[in-house]
């Protein structure tokens, strides 16, 4: 947990001495057009400040965003509007410079008005445009803090493609109800929207109460009736919200006398809520029933559901010529290392015999099955390293999941590098994880799956494995770690390659995407704590997502379609392509999952982020790849604004097969990669990569100082890939930080040791603890250098932590590949150098 400083507690206390009392009016033809609408911004401070808060007509709540200047808020007025006026009710918190801006579609913007020198309090502007979107860009803060809005009005009148009419109809009837209580049995939520006047809800003779209703996706609403049974709410609010979790009042009621009674309401939301606060009478609050009618015109709500898109192969066992469905895939894909093309293959439930399934880059093969076992390959799937002449090093960007397969020869060959994960598989003979011939392999990573026989690295220099069961393990090159898994080696890295821990402390697999009769469903599996082997079939825990919870993003998606979505309280799912973003992708609701198939790629234009997560819980980020744009991004992907202290420690946010690249497809600029600012969070297989050979590589072309920056408290790194940043490729700066497993290579391309001399220190050590940090832990960690520009490199260290009693580093090495530059120390002023051309590691068993 983080506390804001007395000075911070004392600005919030001034704040509440200051809050506004009352509404500023507008014009009598004007009509408050923001009210409820769907808010989003650019950041949040936490998540007691989120966007939704400055149009919720309540000047108690507040948006407030992250400490930098350019930060925006904006509200979607839901159709296009003339605004004629913006209110703005600053916390102390307030913008000295911004601009006002009016938009048709939430991506080009017009001025309204530019303000300079602004005091704080209450902004009134008279504006004049047309627009559906208005916007608030700070330009300068006035303090040292965010942006921070207790209300964002905007008036004006509605035009054009607004809402044609209200519904007579009723929206809720029969849709799913719940309640903060119920009186007893015969009185249950259903019952106020079930169309009876002679059914009831009625709740416990407490204050407050609510019920409310979930109207399937997110409605224009217009109209509420009430028919009150004697015990009524004397005062009330009505209340609408896109995920059921953050509410905007629509209208507050006060000194109500009960029976029958219309509202007329203008806001929009997939749930709508009726939120008593004081009783009439001393029993509880009894609703007869509940109407919600909505407008018949205006934008429809983003649906959610559909189909796959056209590059999601979905196979049976009778599909004709799939052999050679696969092999038309793995032609076009075999050396593609930086195409565009991207495909998934996914196997419904059943037997599969005599295939064999190459995959080559962003290519993806799952099982639809819930576990692994009911998809059967009598055959193999296939990586090797013949496009490359038996070098597996560049054999990135694909992934096996959810399957069993038995191999023809008895062992399936997986010759991968990084970003190759193997998940949730069920291998019914060996595996293999060198290239026909035992060249080069620099993978790799297993989670949560079987092998009944045994795992053969040879060639492989390094390799992670987690949460699994394996029949035997042969040899090792370097670096081979092992947490929860059955049958894996004793720890021997004072002689060898292994460390091993016999559980893995918190871990929660991947979401996937499986068949539930002819319904696709998300399955999302519980958090684990001290697990050991597979979590399948038993899948304690678990919970799953219709496909119609889920925005199923396509190539041609918009970025301001995908957040209009996620406001709605919908998942998303991306199909396999390539997305350009034109803003950050903003993850604001708690248990949202986002999940990519094939290697779904985002890329960030203009210089934008490409996604923020807030500080919520549960968030799940899985299965996709960002791509650096050409112009530089701050942050690639943020987990949580600067500054965030909630504990998430019972729901943490998991990053997991997401993976980040710099250059190689052509230029890309970034200063952090990811940053991540939450607690608790768990990044459970990652490859953050500044490309080190493609298109648009150099050591400015591509440059990203920074791999992964990590601020929270409590974050656990299991597989951790970080390589070639012009800096620290890792930096962490939170306590109780844990790394089980970390590969990195020093950045190739440094021109010379002045280029990466700091503090007196030749080089930026691969994994940094912040000499603040008191408590940090680490096992099985390998930094290698390769300077192929000047090899006369003397590389300090590879570890840099500061000397405490509450910092340990288990199984710690450097090696020199081939001679190409050395390190003289492998943590701190700690450990022999390398030297020659050997390639052999300098170890340190543990430190101190």
């Amino acid at each position: 947990m983080r506390l804001r400083s007395l000075g911070v507690a004392l600005a919030a206390t001034a704040a509440l001495l200051t809050l506004p009392t009352t509404q500023p009016t507008a014009a009598a033809a004007d009509t408050l057009l923001s009210q409820g609408r769907t808010a989003t911004a650019s950041s949040t401070e936490n998540a007691g400040t989120a966007a939704a808060l400055s149009v919720d007509g309540n000047a108690g709540t507040r948006w407030s965003s992250a400490a930098t200047d350019a930060q925006w808020l904006q509200v979607d007025l839901g159709a296009t509007a003339t605004v004629s006026q913006v209110v703005l009710q600053w916390e102390t918190a307030y913008g000295k410079d911004y601009r006002l801006q009016i938009s048709a579609d939430g991506s080009t913007w017009t001025d309204l008005r530019t303000v300079t020198g602004g005091d704080g309090g209450t902004d009134t502007h008279a504006v004049s445009g047309q627009g559906r979107y208005v916007r608030m860009q700070g330009v300068q803060r006035a303090t040292a803090w965010g942006y921070s809005l207790w209300e964002f009005q905007v008036f004006g009148t509605s035009g054009g493609t607004g809402p044609a009419a209200c519904d007579t109809a009723n929206a809720a009837q029969g849709k799913p109800a719940s309640a903060s209580s119920t009186e007893n049995a015969g009185t249950p939520a259903s019952a106020a929207f079930d169309g009876d006047a002679g059914t009831r809800w009625s709740s416990q003779a407490a204050d407050p109460q609510w019920v409310r209703v979930d109207l399937g996706s997110v409605r224009e609403l217009c109209g509420i009736d009430l028919n009150w049974e004697a015990a009524h709410a004397k005062d009330f609010q009505i209340q609408a919200s896109a995920d059921g979790q953050t509410w905007n009042t629509l209208r507050s009621v006060a000194d109500a006398t009960g029976g029958t009674a219309r509202y007329d309401v203008s806001g929009s939301g997939r749930y709508v809520r009726i939120h008593g606060t004081t009783r009439a009478t001393p029993y509880g609050y009894s609703l007869w029933e509940v109407a919600v009618h909505t407008g018949t015109g205006g934008t429809p709500p983003i649906e959610g559901g559909g189909d796959l898109g056209p590059n999601v192969i979905v196979v049976d066992p009778n599909t004709a010529n799939l052999q050679q469905k696969f092999d038309q895939v793995f032609a076009q894909q075999e050396s593609n290392q930086f195409g565009s093309q991207r495909y998934q293959f996914l196997l419904k439930p059943g037997t599969y015999n005599g295939i064999n399934a190459q995959l080559g880059f962003y290519t993806s093969i799952s099982g639809l099955g819930l576990n692994p076992d009911d998809t059967q390959i009598n055959g193999d799937i296939t990586v090797d390293a013949g496009w490359f002449n038996g070098n597996a090093t560049q054999n990135f960007w694909r992934s096996a999941e959810n399957l069993a397969i038995r191999p023809v020869n008895g062992t399936d060959r997986w010759a991968v590098a990084q970003a190759a994960p193997f998940r949730r598989i069920h291998v019914q003979g060996g595996l293999n994880l060198a290239p026909n011939g035992y060249g080069w392999a620099s993978g790799g990573y297993i989670a949560d799956s079987k092998i009944d026989g045994t795992v053969g690295p040879y060639s492989q220099q390094q390799w992670y494995t987690r949460d699994s069961s394996v029949g035997g393990w042969t040899n090792g090159v370097w670096n081979m770690t092992f947490t929860g898994v059955q049958g894996a080696p004793t720890t021997n890295f004072d002689t060898g390659p292994y460390t091993t821990l016999d559980t893995t402390p918190v871990s929660r697999e991947k979401p996937f995407l499986y068949l539930d009769g002819s319904e696709y469903k998300v399955f999302v599996p519980a958090k684990r704590t001290n697990a050991r082997g597979v979590s399948w079939p038993a899948n304690a825990g678990g919970t799953s997502l219709p496909l119609s919870q889920f925005y199923v993003v396509k190539p041609g998606a918009t970025a301001a379609t995908i957040n209009a979505a996620l406001a709605q309280g919908l998942h998303l799912l991306f199909t396999p392509g390539v997305y350009h973003l034109d803003r950050a992708i903003e993850v604001n609701r708690a248990d949202t999952v986002v999940l990519g198939l094939g290697l779904a790629t985002l890329v960030p234009d203009g210089g934008v982020d490409a996604m923020h997560v807030a500080d919520v819980d549960g968030v799940r980020l899985a299965g996709f790849l960002i791509d650096a744009g050409a112009v530089r991004s701050d942050a690639l992907l943020r987990i949580g604004p600067a500054g965030s202290s909630a504990d998430h420690a019972a729901n943490p946010t998991t990053m997991q097969d997401v993976f980040v690249r710099i250059g190689g497809a052509g230029p890309g600029l970034a200063t952090d990669s990811v940053v991540v600012n939450s607690d608790d969070v768990v990044i459970d297989h990652t490859w953050i990569w500044r490309a080190d050979h493609g298109e648009g590589v150099g050591w400015e072309t591509n440059r990203a100082d920074y791999g992964l920056r990590v601020n929270g408290d409590d974050v656990l790194a299991t597989g951790l890939f970080v390589e070639h940043f012009n800096k620290y490729d890792v930096v962490w700066n939170g306590e109780r930080g844990r790394t089980i497993f970390f590969q990195n290579e020093k950045a190739y391309d440094v021109p010379n040791a002045a280029a990466v001399t700091h503090d007196g220190i030749v080089g930026y050590a691969a994994y940094k603890v912040a000499d603040t940090v008191n408590q940090h832990e680490a096992w099985g960690l390998g930094s290698y250098c390769n300077f192929t520009s000047d090899s006369s490199i003397v590389q300090h260290h590879g570890f840099q932590v500061p000397v405490k009693p509450g910092v340990k580093l288990h199984s710690l090495q450097v090696i020199s590949l081939g001679g190409k530059g050395q390190y003289a120390h492998v943590v701190n002023d700690t450990g022999a150098p390398t030297s020659g051309s050997d390639t052999i590691p300098s170890k340190i068993t543990q430190f101190p």
